[in-house]
């Protein structure tokens, strides 16, 4: 973190075409007191990020391109293409600034008008999605949801947006949006938002929803990535887990894993070398837990597996755990699509 760049007193201005213009901003930075759409950074490194909302101007929205020849001070050019169908902006979607954009605008939600708001923000952005996604493709259309296929909550036809239910599961779990008598501080709520506004995509995509690996020995890895589940550490048959979630690392041997395995990993181990390398790369840097199944209290790790509990965080599954969720997601939809 110390051997990265950093940039001080900085000037970000957007400007767009004629047909839209910026809204809301987000990230760590503050508007100008005089002039629109002109934004202070006090520091940043490369892996600031912040994020606008757009509003359209008129009916022609990005579709009519307009160019004029005007001497400007052009620090950085981006351009991007416009999408010619609904199909092509849905395959050229990107999770990871799609859950940064949702993120910033729960925290917004949240801070002004209570957390129970930006969950329902939350919840009803993946109904609309979802809602638009079918008619889109023709598998249930708006006024006669009973009359086509099964409601597609999976986004089975679109591979960029398949990870999304998931993640919203995962935010809608977070600490980040939970309340106080479930647990969670606000002091600890407020540092999340602190954190998660701040962290680029990826960063922030891993805080969300942890990535789980295992390994059949500290030097073999088994598989790279498991979902959040109890049943994903059964069907692995894996001894030693791994869980990446940004501001903790853990290492979990599981109770069958072979009492000849070394505890904890050795320093000169691949799994020690990742950790390491982890560690190094981080802004924040991450706390580590070595956790044995049996002989350690496993709840900093279990608390993780959340698919198989209530989005709610009331406990473990009783019907309620992730594909209870999107079942919930389906009756949604099919009543906003009436």
């Amino acid at each position: 973190m110390l051997s990265r760049p950093y940039a001080f007193a900085c000037v970000l201005r957007l400007r767009t075409s004629p047909e839209f213009r910026p809204g809301r901003s987000h990230g760590h930075f503050f508007p100008d007191p005089q002039y629109e759409n002109v934004q202070h950074i006090i520091c940043c490194d490369t892996y600031a990020t912040y994020a606008y909302d757009f509003e359209f101007e008129n009916n022609n929205g990005f579709s009519r391109p307009k160019y004029s020849l005007k001497r400007r001070l052009r620090i950085r050019t981006l351009q991007y293409g416009v999408a010619r169908n609904i199909n092509e902006l849905y395959d050229s979607a990107d999770t990871e600034v799609i859950l940064s954009n949702l993120v910033h605008k729960v925290i917004s939600a949240s801070l002004e008008q209570g957390v129970k708001e930006g969950r329902l923000l939350l919840h009803d952005w993946l109904v609309i999605l979802t809602a638009q996604y079918n008619d889109a493709y023709k598998i249930v259309e708006f006024g006669k949801p009973g009359t086509t296929g099964p409601l597609d909550v999976a986004f089975s036809h679109c591979p960029q947006l398949q990870p999304l239910p998931r993640l919203i599961f995962a935010l809608l779990r977070s600490p980040l949006l939970r309340l106080h008598e479930e647990g969670v501080h606000p002091d600890y709520r407020i540092y999340l938002q602190c954190l998660f506004s701040a962290l680029e995509p990826s960063s922030l995509l891993r805080a969300v929803y942890p990535v789980l690996s295992s390994y059949s020995t500290p030097d073999k890895q088994a598989y790279p990535r498991h979902s959040l589940s109890r049943a994903a550490l059964i069907t692995s048959g894996s001894p030693i887990f791994f869980l990446d979630a940004f501001t903790t690392l853990i290492v979990y041997y599981s109770s069958t894993a072979d009492p000849a395995l070394p505890f904890p990993p050795p320093q000169n181990c691949l799994l020690r070398a990742i950790i390491n390398k982890l560690k190094q790369e981080r802004s924040i840097t991450p706390k580590l837990l070595l956790i044995r199944s049996g002989h350690d209290n496993a709840e900093p790790f279990e608390q993780y597996l959340i698919e198989e509990q209530d989005v709610d965080g009331i406990g473990l599954s009783n019907g309620m755990g992730f594909v209870s969720f999107l079942e919930q997601i389906s009756r949604d939809v099919l009543e906003y699509m009436k």
